[in-house]
């Protein structure tokens, strides 16, 4: 590296000295206006004064992260300080980074220790978070590059030639949406250890397209073709009699003379692209700092290490031209610097980080790559005679250091910036020849997530062709393809259509045009699976019918009344002529099994032609002439053995007969009029599909998922509907809870009202449920108030002696005071006086009549309503105890006059 920073410094001399050469012998600009005639120079101050007006707009850079942009009081400890631990290991990088100075001078400074968003030191290892996130998607290495690099926006290093002074959080770089290379692969690098990846973050050297993140000389990955794997089939020795092949008919001139034009166009581009790269000669070529992901194999069945740019989620060999050089990588666990040499870039590298020779590591202790298998052999062969190296590692082992966990917090992405992915919801990248641009899901009105436009030239200004694929929309179409140079449209759809639409190619939406369409045949019952039409012609292929019909061809002749608006249902095309085949049907013998069958509808003639037996080569035909069934006098006509005219290869004596022959001639006419029917319903078919697609495609309705509850309005309005109706209830049922008549009122129908001899009973019963706990509660306070005098009596000596507080005497007076409080009577009064007990008489009825008063009444036993007292002693258990969860209310008295 030192060797190309001389080689640059010494060109860089070198043009100086030219140019200081240059501008002795040449004048300078202000001494050659002086030479000028005073015209010229006027001139010359008018253009300089226009070129000074002109203003240069420079495109804005995405903003750096700063602490100004960073709420530090937000972040949490560990992002503010260090721990012991980290402290310890600040201390051993430190001296690690001493000694690698000292040892290897000629080498740039370790990146080991860089500041976080807080402007503490962190060691690079602890910045990793491994964490597997919660989506299925990111479970693989190309899922999640994918994802990292539509997430953040790319921010360049301040000094290309030096790694950033500054490494922030994953978390931060989160939320900020945007961050240099070490970011990306900090982040990158995170994810897929959780995953399960043998991943390291890399610092090294990548060339200025890598660096930059230029890919305007790269081919887009959805423009290339996938080669088809072609199977060589196995050489059978040919046999001695055999069917020749049909002779190829192309031109091989032709073909040539394609070969050789497309051999230019590749040359010339070629040449083009040699000649813009040597234009474009990078200077700082070997000394740009790029820092990208390692993938090591044996993790996740990965077969061969490669590397991962964060920037293009693209995969790279290790062997590949754009990565020049690595200083050092580090994951969760370690830090290890390269040792070997880079002269020829990546290329001579082998990542056996078992290896000390190779790779010098930070940390003791700690896992580390084994060795390669012939070292492994190699020292298992020297097992027995190394007793003091495996003495030595014990020690070692005893001044191991482990690595400190990770200051950084929990990685966590929302499901809405999951969805949302790209910075603002887009993102356009530029590809050679072609531009990539990608949208949220929801962010377009037409459901468009994705396009890709491709060009002929490399300026990008003459269209080729345009894809653009959908998401969410209700028409279930997924993707669109539109070439520019034939004016194609091809439109793909998923399974859910309402015609089950699969495929429609088309140039114009006006019925009776060149189209082709397809269809899911499981979602019809016609078995249909695709339909071409032209202005003459209509085909169809079936699959899986009962009929066994596979194919049917309709052409068509030209209208005789010409109509302003001609479609099939106002005025439909004449057919000249159906011709159908079918598949083999096991059921039947060969000569009886139609292959094909055709109808000429203008001449009234039928030519049929049969299955081919298996030991056959030729085939049975037949062709009925029909005729007229009557003639100009009314006669019938009678069928004649020239009406069918049979070839049969194995004749059969029924199939001569006239009868037979007519009997067949009658089927087939019903069978063409059902052909013509079922050919007329496909036409009409035909445009009910493009009036549907014309009403999609100006509605294009997006549908969203009922567990979308942000977007989808209707299950919006139903949860808080619900949520109304439980707030209710709940209301309700705290109601309920405070009346105390409802236990007593459950056992009458609900809504009913209550005569004077129920309204009398619920009273009774509620009274004396009352007047029974309470005699309850007189009975255990007066067993608590035998106990504690007893221990009064105890102690009382006690107390006098030592003079106490009188705990005791206290709580004796508050057990007297509650039982002559007298509950049961300040219920009965309130229930006899207050006005609910008069709202309960109102609507009381007797059999002669309503009552005023509750007191004018007499119960059965003869004793006033208001003369219960409570019983003075009451044996324990005499009476079940109430309790206080009643039951809903079913009367209609208001409970709080009760209160």
């Amino acid at each position: 590296m030192e060797v190309l920073k001389e080689k640059v410094e010494e060109e860089e001399e070198a043009e100086r000295e030219e140019a200081a050469k240059r501008g002795k012998k040449m004048m300078r600009p202000v001494e050659m206006w002086r030479e000028e005639p005073p015209m010229m120079q006027e001139m010359l101050r008018d253009l300089e004064k226009k070129l000074s007006e002109i203003e240069i707009v420079i495109p804005e850079q995405p903003s750096i992260i700063t602490k100004d942009t960073i709420d530090i009081s937000k972040l949490p400890l560990s992002y503010q300080s260090n721990t012991l631990k980290e402290e310890h290991l600040l201390e051993v990088a430190d001296n690690f980074a001493r000694q690698y100075s000292h040892l290897c001078p000629d080498r740039v400074p370790l990146f080991l220790h860089p500041l976080n968003e807080c402007g503490v030191p962190k060691f690079v290892s602890t910045t990793i978070r491994p964490t597997l996130m919660p989506y299925p998607e990111l479970y693989n290495w190309d899922s999640c590059a994918q994802f990292v690099s539509d997430f953040l926006s790319m921010v360049p290093l301040p000094d290309p030639l030096q790694p950033p002074s500054h490494l922030y959080s994953s978390t931060t770089v989160l939320k900020h949406q945007k961050g240099n290379c070490f970011d990306f692969s900090t982040l990158l690098c995170s994810m897929l250890i959780g995953a399960g990846y043998d991943a390291y973050c890399v610092n090294g050297y990548g060339s200025q397209d890598l660096c930059h993140m230029d890919l305007t000389r790269d081919v887009c990955p959805l423009t290339m073709k996938h080669k088809e794997v072609v199977q060589e089939e196995e050489k059978v020795p040919p046999k001695k009699y055999t069917i020749k092949p049909p002779r190829d008919l192309n031109s091989r001139f032709e073909q040539e003379q394609e070969m050789k034009k497309q051999e230019e166009l590749q040359g010339e581009e070629e040449r083009l692209l040699a000649t813009e790269k040597k234009a474009k000669t990078d200077p700082l070529h070997g000394l740009r700092v790029h820092s990208w992901v390692l993938v090591l194999s044996g993790k996740r069945e990965v077969p061969e290490s490669f590397y991962i740019d964060p920037f293009t989620a693209r995969s790279y060999s290790t062997q590949d031209d754009h990565f020049l050089g690595i200083e050092s990588l580090w994951n969760h666990k370690n830090y290890w610097v390269n040792m070997q040499d880079c002269w020829n870039g990546c290329k001579d590298l082998v990542f056996d980080l078992g290896d000390p020779v190779r790779w010098e590591y930070l940390l003791l202790g700690t896992d580390k790559a084994p060795l390669s298998v012939a070292e492994e052999e190699d020292d298992a062969m020297n097992d027995d005679d190394n007793d003091d190296v495996e003495n030595l590692g014990k020690e070692d082992e005893d001044k191991s250091f482990d690595m400190p966990s990770s200051w950084v917090e929990q990685i966590e992405i929302s499901p809405e910036a999951f969805e949302t992915r790209c910075p603002n919801g887009k993102k356009v990248i530029q590809y050679k020849r072609a531009k990539l641009e990608k949208w949220a899901p929801y962010l377009n009105s037409n459901g468009l997530v994705c396009r890709l436009t491709t060009y002929e030239d490399l300026e990008c200004t003459m269209t080729l062709e345009i894809k653009e694929w959908f998401q969410n929309r209700e028409d279930t179409l997924q993707l669109r393809h539109i070439n520019k140079s034939t004016g194609l449209n091809i439109d793909y759809f998923k399974p859910g259509h309402p015609q089950a639409l699969r495929v429609h190619a088309y140039k114009s939406m006006q019925p009776e045009m060149d189209r082709v369409m397809e269809f899911y045949e499981t979602a019809r019952v016609d078995g249909l699976i695709k339909r071409e039409e032209t202005p003459k012609t209509m085909t169809e292929y079936y699959r899986g019918r009962s009929d066994f019909l596979s194919y049917r061809h309709v052409d068509f002749g030209d209208r005789v009344k010409k109509l302003a608006l001609n479609s099939a249902e106002s005025n439909p095309r004449p057919m000249v002529k159906i011709t159908e085949r079918f598949s083999r049907n096991p059921e039947k013998p060969a000569d009886e099994d139609v292959a094909e069958r055709v109808f000429l509808i203008p001449e009234e003639r039928t030519q049929l032609r049969y299955h081919c037996r298996d030991d056959h080569i030729t085939a049975s035909r037949r062709e009925f002439l029909r005729r007229t069934e009557v003639d100009s006098k009314g006669n019938k006509i009678i069928m004649t053995p020239d009406m069918c005219i049979n070839f049969e290869v194995e004749p059969v004596e029924h199939t001569k007969k006239l009868l037979y022959q007519y009997e067949a001639m009658m089927k087939l006419k019903n069978e063409e009029k059902l052909s013509r029917h079922q050919a007329w319903e496909s036409e009409l078919e035909v445009l009910e599909i493009l009036k549907l697609r014309e009403e999609e495609e100006g509605a294009h309705t997006l549908t969203i998922s009922i567990y979308d509850t942000k977007r989808n309005e209707k299950s919006k309005e139903y949860r808080e509907a619900m949520e109304h109706v439980m707030h209710e209830e709940h209301l309700r049922q705290v109601e309920a809870q405070l009346d105390y008549l409802a236990p007593f009122l459950a056992p009458f129908p609900p809504g009913e009202k209550l005569t004077h001899w129920q309204a009398v009973q619920v009273r009774d019963e509620c009274l004396s449920d009352f007047k029974q706990r309470l005699i309850d509660k007189a009975n255990l306070i007066q067993a608590r108030f035998e106990k504690e005098t007893q221990e009064l009596q105890k102690q009382q000596q006690w107390y006098q002696e030592n003079q106490v507080t009188l705990t005791a005497v206290f709580r004796m007076r508050i057990l007297e005071q509650r039982l002559n409080r007298g509950e049961y009577l300040a219920l009965e009064e309130k229930l006899t006086r207050t006005h609910a007990w008069g709202v309960l008489e109102s609507f009381v009825m007797t059999p002669h009549g309503p009552r005023q008063s509750c007191q004018e009444q007499e119960p059965a036993h003869g004793l006033p309503l208001c003369s219960l007292q409570p019983a003075r002693t009451v044996p324990w258990g005499a009476r079940p105890h109430c309790h206080t969860t009643f039951l809903p209310a079913r009367c209609s008295l208001p409970s709080q006059t009760f209160l």
